[in-house]
């Protein structure tokens, strides 16, 4: 007898404590529907977007890669996350996964590759002056997949 394929719910982090919320939200329905989790981060591409990533705690200063960081960042933040919720089985099964890209199209691109069912964003929930002027991925990301995509509000007093 064939093997049941899982369905693939896609979070896509940026480390901070939206993102944490975007995971839990999505491991609670993983459990409920037998789902298995991706948990995506996008390097910028440093010819789109400029940015630099700093992991926490170092105390000498040492060069990373854009990758090696990021990948550092996505243990940690994993870490947290199964340490904080230890009881949600889809956050200690969810599979990691970095790329470099543009944020948009690269949730997009990982969501079709990986026949996901759903995409989960975290939100900063901007409004007025500041959104215009910042832009919102998890906006774009939702205008223009063809997939479901769960925009998880949280207040900015975490």
């Amino acid at each position: 007898m064939a093997e049941k394929i899982k369905n693939t719910l896609l979070v896509a982090v940026d480390f901070t404590p939206y993102s944490e919320e975007a995971l839990r939200f999505a491991a609670e329905l993983a459990e409920k529907t037998d789902a298995k989790l991706i948990v995506l981060h996008v390097i910028h591409d440093p010819a789109e977007a400029p940015g630099f990533y700093a992991p926490k705690g170092k105390k000498k200063k040492y060069l990373f890669t854009m990758e090696d960081a990021a990948n550092e960042m996505m243990d940690e933040f994993l870490q947290k996350m199964r340490k904080e919720y230890p009881k949600l089985t889809p956050i200690k099964k969810a599979t990691p996964l970095l790329v470099v890209g543009t944020p948009v199209t690269r949730i997009l691109e990982i969501a079709k590759k990986k026949k996901a069912k759903m995409i989960f964003v975290g939100s900063h929930g901007r409004t007025g002056l500041s959104h215009l002027l910042v832009g919102s991925k998890a906006e774009r990301v939702v205008q223009l997949s063809p997939i479901p995509v769960v925009v998880v509000k949280t207040s900015a007093e975490k």
